[in-house]
């Protein structure tokens, strides 16, 4: 059973979420929350809640650090923004903090559902029209903490990083990886690391969201 908190200051909205939810995902609970208070409230209350999915301008709602402090009081618990703005900085910013995903308000209910499930899967998601923000020479993505990086640094990458950053991309924790390539999990965790230094990127869902971006599949 997947516990999904809405919270939206948009009681229409919700509703309709709150139907395409239930219609798409079988054995799901959903919990509605108005504001940001309520939503935090809902998590203290609701054992195991699966996701919690907040509209990013409901009243009260966060700084990114009380969005930080909030999503490590929740550890087992996935977060995704709902928002009416599909700006790439605004995405990226979400993604930066350590939410699991994106969802524009304007996808038609078959894509978000299917961005439930990948966040439920333990994925990050990234709306498809992320990849139509990038101009033919927008080939650099910049990371909030100021450095960037180039495709070019795939090159550079032996293959077995590569192999590795796929998966990262995917989603898989460090433990899948290892079962999935047959290699040491301590092997993973050290090739995962060079990956992030040569990409530039603090994490890794920054690392999903460059290689995403440059293969066009975000």
């Amino acid at each position: 059973m997947y516990k999904i908190v809405i919270a939206d200051d948009h009681g229409l909205y919700r509703r309709g979420l709150r139907s395409a939810l239930t219609a798409g995902i079988e054995d799901v609970e959903i919990f509605e929350a108005a504001c940001f208070d309520a939503a935090v409230g809902l998590l203290a209350e609701q054992e195991g809640v699966s996701l919690a999915m907040l509209d990013l301008n409901m009243p009260g709602l966060f700084t990114q650090e009380v969005l930080g402090d909030v999503l490590t009081a929740y550890p087992d618990t996935r977060f995704a923004i709902v928002s009416g703005n599909d700006s790439r900085s605004e995405i990226l910013t979400a993604l930066n903090v350590g939410l699991h995903g994106y969802i524009v308000k304007s996808q038609s209910d078959d894509e978000v559902v299917l961005a439930v499930k990948e966040i439920l899967a333990g994925r990050i998601y990234v709306p498809a029209l992320l990849s139509r923000h990038l101009g033919a020479h927008d080939q650099v993505l910049e990371i909030r903490h100021g450095s960037s990086a180039g495709a070019g640094a795939l090159e550079r990458l032996t293959s077995r990083q590569k192999d590795v950053l796929r998966l990262m991309a995917e989603g898989y924790s460090n433990k899948e990886i290892a079962r999935d390539l047959d290699i040491a999990e301590a092997t993973t965790k050290i090739h995962a690391a060079a990956i992030m230094r040569e990409l530039g990127v603090r994490n890794r869902t920054e690392a999903a969201v460059l290689i995403k971006t440059w293969l066009g599949t975000v």
